[in-house]
């Protein structure tokens, strides 16, 4: 009993180090890439400083349409940007370049107020987000190399303290743990920090949230019919090509049956037997179209149960934690075993994962998803892929958004180079 306790322990442990380190892994993308867009940002501020103070005697005026017109583009990149690392951030109605409009328009002002953060506040966390991995690996390493350095080293990268001996050079090494800890506990927050004013500012205003939310239904209707129509495409192909050609199999073999019956009785049986056959995978396929439209085993066992039978079934081990004390609509739970279907099966094909665990919450009326692997990661290059099938045709990730925008819902991929590769859904319970 006690080992199985110490055993639990230890796997709670792992499991909290692996979120952690894929966490901090995720927040240093971030914050490297929102170094990037900062130091534009810094320089569309430069220009737009040098135009607005040469506008004053007439020659800035010409520069104003390309300036706006950068602080623009900037603004998009940076709503793709917070799109790869979140929730997609919907852009209002494309803000003017003319000065007279641009002064008196609201979203050109919330992007110099976005731009003005980012070049400052952003650039700093950015800095930081980039530079505390490298201190980290230097002071962490420092023993590996000391004795390399010219005589009389400085054993910290902060500039502190001269290494003349081994206790020396490991004392450098308890600080470069010290960094780790603070990559590990501060660096999401400080990406959050860094996305905050995008989020924020970039985003349409409060005068034109309703107009928002009503093109954020349209596109969400669209992906829904979308969704609907690829299904009814992979039923519609499933049985064309698969149920429908047995059952000709089995009349072409009843046919042939019967006209042989009187003049070769064993030829005919032996055709009857082959139609048999076909009629039985022809039933066995027809389950198999059924149970993909909405699977019995939810309405049978419940999402904890379906979602363990996944789990038993996958290639790649995997465990499952399911807490759902209520159940969702049957739509929404439908989604979420297909969404965690789709995932195993890439996993298993993709990933190169030796395993994968999928957890599942119910709390405040959302349905919360998240399946992780220990694969290679760098999924399509970004944070968009799952070890994945890519965006192909209507299955995986192009499959598992659709579902979930039909219902609303949110989805984040997360896949640095290296692994681990992590999904996570939030969908509505009662949708």
């Amino acid at each position: 009993m006690q080992d199985n306790a110490a055993d639990e322990w230890g796997a709670g442990l792992k499991d909290m180090a692996v979120r952690a380190m894929s966490a901090a892994g995720s927040a240093i993308g971030q914050l490297a890439s929102g170094l990037g867009t900062a130091l534009v940002a810094l320089l569309v501020l430069v220009w737009l400083g040098v135009t607005a103070v040469t506008s004053l005697v007439g020659v800035g005026l010409l520069m104003v349409p390309a300036a706006l017109s950068a602080l623009h583009a900037l603004a998009r990149r940076e709503r793709a940007r917070l799109a790869r690392h979140g929730s997609e951030v919907f852009a209002p109605d494309p803000p003017p370049t003319r000065l007279r409009l641009a002064l008196a328009d609201s979203t050109t002002r919330r992007e110099l107020r976005w731009v003005v953060r980012h070049a400052t506040l952003g650039l700093l966390l950015g800095l930081l987000g980039v530079l505390l991995p490298v201190v980290a690996v230097r002071d962490t390493a420092f023993p590996l190399f000391w004795m390399l350095l010219p005589e009389d080293p400085t054993a910290t990268s902060i500039g502190l303290g001269t290494a003349t001996s081994w206790p020396d050079a490991f004392a450098a090494t308890l600080l470069g743990v010290g960094w780790i800890a603070i990559i590990l506990g501060l660096t999401p927050g400080m990406a959050r920090l860094q996305a905050q004013p995008g989020r924020l500012l970039l985003a349409a205003g409060p005068d034109t949230d309703l107009s928002l939310r009503v093109a954020e239904l349209t596109a969400t209707r669209a992906a829904a019919l979308d969704a609907h129509a690829t299904e009814l495409r992979r039923i519609e192909r499933s049985l064309h090509d698969g149920t429908q050609n047995r059952l000709v199999t089995v009349t072409v073999l009843l046919g042939a049956a019967r006209r042989q019956v009187a003049r070769d009785p064993a030829g005919a049986d032996e055709l009857l037997e082959r139609a048999q056959s076909a009629a039985e995978q022809a039933l066995a396929e027809l389950r198999t179209v059924s149970r993909s439209i909405l699977p019995p085993v939810l309405a049978d066992r419940g999402l904890s149960g379906a979602l363990s039978g996944l789990a038993a079934e996958c290639a790649v081990p995997c465990r499952t934690d399911v807490e759902a004390p209520e159940r969702c609509a049957a739509s929404v739970e439908a989604t979420a075993y297909f969404v965690v279907a789709e995932a195993l099966t890439n996993i298993a094909k993709h990933s190169g994962a030796g395993q994968a665990a999928v957890t599942v919450r119910a709390r405040g009326g959302r349905l919360h998803l998240r399946i992780e692997d220990d694969g290679r990661g760098g999924a399509g290059g970004t944070s968009q892929d799952i070890g994945t099938g890519g965006e192909d045709g209507g299955s995986g990730l192009t499959g598992i958004r659709r579902r979930v925008a039909a219902h609303d819902g949110t989805l984040r991929v997360t896949s640095p180079p290296g692994g681990p590769t992590t999904l996570e859904v939030d969908l509505p319970c009662g949708s």
